[in-house]
């Protein structure tokens, strides 16, 4: 596999694989990067089976970097944002052995533990003449000849989990499609991040078969708006929350988005209302709702159509099934388990939970309704949030909101809402507007308690919706 690796980017030679800061790198000039950084790591004392934390986010080092440890039967950690939490958290369950920086300006190689317990701990079976022992990180994978490959979770309602893949499935997967012709390869924008499972999904799908990856600097919607235009972009792999943000700062008719082929969207669930907003604004632009976890790979997906929330999953190597209204799923590309928690997500039967609720039709057609972990319980009646953001997004004064609970004494939870208004609005002329809108739209219980007026709606850096809390004077 590591052969074809190597023989295909030798067969796409002077293609372009990369535009790096504005600069087109050639697939020769990313192989023999790739070829440099491996002579540095066993320079620096990095060896076979090590793990190793990769900090930085895309460009042509750490895109080398990437390769480089997966063609040398490492753990690779991509980590763009590295707190010294972060990575204790790491050193705890992972035991790296190096640290490498691939900021875009050089490639920097930092000891972090000692040989003897890189990749395993003193009483883990490791050592210094077996990295890749049966206690370590590695001897996880159960094949002395893999990489792997460790992702964290974005850790919004506690500390993240580190999570084993083998690196070497999750590649092969994208060497058993052909090639394309030169004539017809993709150029793609990286817009999700380089240590999220989307976005190394749509890196090893782009450069496998012969495409150009587009890597962003600051991922602005103006900076992102401006590459699709200067590199005649033909598909952006996003979310739903930025797609909003592109929409909102009206950066769609400050530049010329009509390279655009292909939007596709995932990370969180997207609403119907922003869907057709979403649909009016490209009209010309194939709309695909893609579907995976960090835990099972990407999915292929088919849509209903560009302007409908429903979708299947198609593809050979994911079976999925719908279980007390979740959504399960088990497939190829399936993590080896958390390094810090119990495999509590896993069915006995080896069936990931999702958590995402879902709706199934009689086609085999499913739609995300919302996270299991964000139903409002008002008094017993449930409300996902999704479903009102939806109607209150038909508003014409409605430019932005996120709906949530609150804790209440009375009926355990109450429905708030934060709004970020097309025009400027007083609160009280905000608010009322919101309560005439919704009534007989939606059932009492589901009307909101609290409405907040906002400046902003929160993102994380995974490109999702932050769902707040309200401050103590709730406002």
């Amino acid at each position: 596999m590591r052969d074809e690796l190597v023989r295909r980017f030798e067969d796409f030679g002077t293609r372009t694989a990369l535009f790096d800061r504005g600069a087109a790198v050639t697939y020769a000039e990313l192989l023999q990067r790739i070829r440099e950084v491996r002579e540095r790591l066993v320079l620096h004392g990095v060896r076979p089976r090590e793990t190793v934390v990769v900090h930085g986010d895309y460009s042509l080092d750490s895109v080398a970097v990437l390769f480089a440890l997966h063609l040398g039967r490492n753990v690779v950690v991509p980590v763009v944002t590295l707190t010294d939490t972060t990575l204790g958290t790491l050193v705890e369950h992972c035991r790296p052995g190096h640290l490498v920086k691939a900021s875009g300006d050089g490639v920097e190689i930092e000891e972090l533990v000692g040989p003897a317990e890189a990749g395993g701990g003193p009483d883990a079976g490791g050592g210094a003449d077996t990295p890749g022992g049966p206690g370590t990180v590695h001897g996880r994978l159960g094949d002395p000849d893999a990489a792997g490959l460790v992702l964290l979770s974005s850790g919004s309602t506690g500390a993240p989990k580190v999570i084993l893949h083998n690196l070497d499935v999750l590649v092969d997967e994208k060497l058993q499609k052909r090639p394309r012709r030169r004539s017809n390869a993709l150029n793609i924008l990286m817009v999700l991040m380089f240590d999220h499972i989307g976005g190394i999904n749509s890196l090893l799908s782009t450069l496998l078969v012969g495409g150009t990856a587009v890597l962003p600097r600051h991922r602005t919607p103006d900076e992102i708006c401006a590459l699709i235009e200067r590199h005649r972009i033909l598909v952006l792999p996003t979310s739903p929350t930025y797609l909003n943000l592109i929409m909102v700062g009206g950066y769609h008719r400050t530049h010329d988005l009509s390279s655009l082929r292909l939007i596709t969207y995932g990370t969180e669930p997207m609403s119907d209302e922003l869907l057709q907003r979403v649909h009016r604004t490209f009209p010309g632009v194939r709309l695909l709702q893609t579907f995976g976890t960090s835990e099972t790979g990407i999915a292929t997906t088919t849509s209903e159509s560009s302007s409908s929330t429903y979708f299947k999953i198609s593809g050979d190597g994911v079976e999925h099934r719908v279980v007390d209204g979740e959504l399960q799923l088990r497939s190829r590309t399936q993590f080896l388990g958390y390094l810090n928690y119990d495999d509590d997500a896993l069915t006995e039967d080896g069936w990931f939970r999702t958590g995402d609720l879902v709706e199934e039709a009689a086609d085999g057609y499913l739609r995300i309704k919302g996270r299991a972990k964000e139903i409002i319980n008002v008094g017993g009646e449930k409300l996902l949030p999704l479903e009102l953001e939806s109607v209150l997004l038909g508003s014409p004064l409605v430019e932005d909101c996120v709906v949530y609970g609150s804790p209440n004494a009375i009926t355990g939870q109450s429905v708030c809402v934060d709004v970020k208004p097309r025009d400027p609005l007083s609160r009280a002329e905000l608010r009322r507007h919101v309560t005439e809108f919704l009534s007989g739209r939606v059932e009492p219980f589901k009307m909101p308690s609290k409405i907040n007026v906002v400046d902003t709606i929160g993102m994380s850096d995974r490109m999702k919706k932050l769902r707040s809390r309200p401050s103590a004077d709730g406002e």
